[in-house]
């Protein structure tokens, strides 16, 4: 049987109850490693150090980890570690919960300063949100533009739609739906009452029940013994009464439960004293397994039909945006169209609502109203104290009106509603955009991977030629295993690149490094290029390596007009979206720190006297990608001297994503282009590709 790699509602469901014994522990500091394992390093004052884990990509898991099974410290964390850390560091673990019946849990987080809700979904593609007092995400691993949701920065947070809790379910409703379906009892189990179908299976075991029994010949009797079946099971699950079992097959783990399950008896199994360490124990050793197997060829079909899913479902949702927002202009205007009404329903509430009378009362006298004909009671459909708002009918259109306010605060309400849909619908547009591209990347892959096919079937053909000649370049994107070649450089800390010719081009990250640059790096045979825009970075093309001896050289002009690019992609003119700017070039003698009389030069500035060498209209452009030889490492910088080092790349332009966005773009479709994924990860994270981009907004396009 095939390994599980996510954890079911019922796991979830006994993991809320064994996560909340760590609720008071103390956060020291969150990580991200890759693009879906965050991980939560807590102090509590009876345990000691605690390790929290959550993983949403292939593997969808949460548990508390032995130290000894958390990965070290990554590098330079990404923005969204950094939203993490600032928001919780120092914060205490309030509470955790499981989100009704779904494969949802959420972290409350308190602080003197600030309470966060951090939500971890471990269903479909998988997520992470982080959310503010108000519910407001500041961050996401994923953005999801959907028909019936939206999760974003800047969004109100929307749970998915509710499931029905097949252990908080009262008998009636639970005979009611059984009875509704027209296929066999399991498989009812499994999609009506949310139980999927290892525990649908389980419980019909449990009762006695034929899993194959139609449900037109199953009646009280069978529900019921299910229904208790159900009801002990919940009962256990409330009280913490669980006793985990991890299953094998073959030596190698393949399931584990909250309790040992009657569908997995005769298997071998180990007994865990909590569901934490079993998962622990679980996923560590999954891990050990999956990375033992190895697909020489990636499932382009499979990345094409999750693309094209995606795209039908932003499709769908940017049709819903135009349909919720002409529904509440339509009910801003019908407002306005029945002003008086609606004027005399709000005053009505309000003076009632001052005499001290109760929601149900009023809704009473509206009741009372309708029966004696008067127009006003008759357009209410009904109120809510809990919300302080009136239902109100405008001839057919049903309007929910705050009555705290007047009509032209509802309308103003409604109209900016649609504003904020139709907002909505330009970030869809954006996103089915961006997946569109994704899409034709994967395409061409495919046909570059279908053609190094043929071309892997025409080496086996004899050749007249010399052997050298016919040997090919490594065709590294579909090796299994790519070996790690690191060494470190002395310019690593500054921004960097190597021209098509060979030179060495360093940048500074802030004023100190340009004045450490200038001051430290810069020799007589280097040349100095700036972008003529404020806020760029002080850019050196090395003649020699500082350890080399001095000598004559001449930098080409394709190393300059390279550098030329580099110094204007990270300038200002990428912050302001411009798609180019004018950059020049002058000799070391020609740059001074020395200002005119009476003038001032800012840190990080310099004069530049004489003439200099412009480059006029250097396209806004860069491009990143991975370099395996001679050594393994992120590359970025001009496409021209990139994509021939590169074993792939992709090149970026000023556009609408922000800078850590923009990284794990790149991450993600680097690493679908390699086999070796795992290479990827080791090589080139999310935060490595930050450390090439432009500062400000990219838009991100395939290779």
């Amino acid at each position: 049987m095939d390994p599980k790699t996510e954890m079911t509602s019922v796991d979830l469901a006994a993991l809320a109850g064994e996560l909340s014994r760590y609720e008071g522990a103390k956060v020291d500091k969150v990580y991200l490693y890759g693009d879906d394992l965050v991980r939560f390093k807590l102090r509590d004052y009876d345990r000691g150090r605690v390790e929290l884990l959550v993983e949403t990509g292939d593997v969808k898991r949460c548990h508390v980890a032995d130290p000894a099974h958390v990965p070290d410290a990554p590098g330079r964390p990404p923005e969204f570690a950094k939203t993490l850390r600032s928001r919780l560091a120092g914060g205490e673990l309030a509470d955790v919960e499981q989100y009704e019946f779904d494969r949802i849990l959420s972290f409350d987080f308190d602080r003197p300063d600030e309470n966060t809700r951090v939500v971890a979904e471990l269903f479909g593609e998988g997520n992470v949100a982080v959310l503010d007092e108000t519910g407001e995400v500041q961050r996401s691993l994923e953005t999801v533009r959907l028909k019936s949701r939206t999760v974003a920065p800047g969004s109100q947070y929307e749970y998915p739609q509710s499931r029905i809790d097949p252990f908080g379910v009262r008998y009636e409703v639970f005979e009611a739906r059984m009875e509704e379906s027209d296929t066999d009892v399991v498989r009812t189990l499994a999609t009506q009452l949310n139980m999927g179908g290892l525990y649908a299976e389980e419980f019909c075991t449990r009762a006695g029940i034929e899993k194959t029994l139609d449900i037109a010949d199953a009646g009280e009797a069978q529900y019921r013994a299910i229904y208790d079946a159900l009801t002990r099971m919940g009962e256990r699950l409330d009280a913490g009464d669980l006793d985990p079992r991890v299953y094998l097959e073959d030596d190698a783990v393949v399931d584990v439960t909250p309790f040992p399950l009657t569908e997995r008896e005769g298997m071998e199994a180990e007994a865990y004293d909590d569901f934490n360490a079993a998962l622990d124990a679980y996923f560590t050793r999954l891990d050990l397994t999956e990375d033992e197997e190895v697909d020489d060829a990636p499932d382009f079909e499979a990345e094409i039909a999750k693309k094209q899913r995606i795209i039908d479902q932003q499709e769908g949702a940017i049709d819903d945006f135009d349909e919720r927002a002409a529904a509440e202009r339509e009910k801003a205007e019908a407002v306005y169209a029945h002003y008086d009404l609606v004027a005399d329903v709000l005053s009505t509430i309000q003076a009632a609502r001052e005499e001290g009378r109760g929601w149900e009362e009023i809704d009473e006298t509206f009741l009372e109203g309708a029966d004696r004909g008067i127009p006003e009671a008759e357009a209410v459909r009904g109120v809510d104290g809990s919300e302080g708002t009136v239902d109100v009918d405008l001839d057919g259109t049903v309007v929910t009106l705050d009555a705290g306010t007047g009509p032209e605060k509802n309308a103003d309400r409604l109209y900016t509603e649609a504003k904020r849909i139709e907002e909505k619908k330009k970030g869809a547009l954006a996103a089915i955009e961006n997946t569109r591209e994704e899409l034709e990347a994967v395409k061409r892959r495919r046909e570059e991977w279908e053609q190094a096919d043929d071309d892997h079937g025409d080496d086996d053909e004899p050749s007249d030629g010399d052997e050298d000649d016919d040997r090919e370049a490594v065709d590294w994107l579909s090796r299994p295993s790519i070996p790690v070649r690191k060494q470190d450089h002395w310019y690593d800390r500054f921004r960097w690149f190597e021209t098509s010719d060979g030179f060495l081009v360093i940048g500074g990250r802030n004023a100190d490094q340009n004045e450490e640059l200038v001051k430290n790096y810069m020799e007589g045979r280097d040349l100095f290029c700036h972008a003529q825009a404020h806020g760029g970075p002080v850019t050196i093309i090395k003649a020699t390596d500082p350890s080399e001896a001095a000598r004559d050289v001449t930098i080409p002009e394709q190393s300059r007009r390279e550098a030329a690019q580099f110094a204007v992609s990270h300038s200002s003119v990428w912050k302001d979206g411009r798609g180019a700017g004018d950059a020049y070039v002058v000799t070391p003698d020609q740059v001074s720190k020395t200002p005119e009389s009476g003038e001032y030069i800012e840190k990080g500035g310099f004069v530049i006297r004489g003439e200099r060498d412009y480059y006029r209209d250097v396209p806004c452009e860069v491009a990143v990608g991975v370099q395996v030889e001679p050594e393994t490492r992120v590359i970025g910088g001009p496409p021209s001297a990139i994509e021939a080092r590169a074993e792939t790349t992709i090149r970026l332009t000023p556009g609408r994503y922000a800078q850590n966005d923009a990284a794990m773009k790149c991450y993600r479709q680097l690493k679908e282009r390699f086999a070796d994924q795992g290479f990827v990860r080791k090589v080139a994270s999310a935060d490595r590709i930050q450390e090439f981009l432009p500062p400000g907004e990219s838009d991100v396009h395939g290779e």
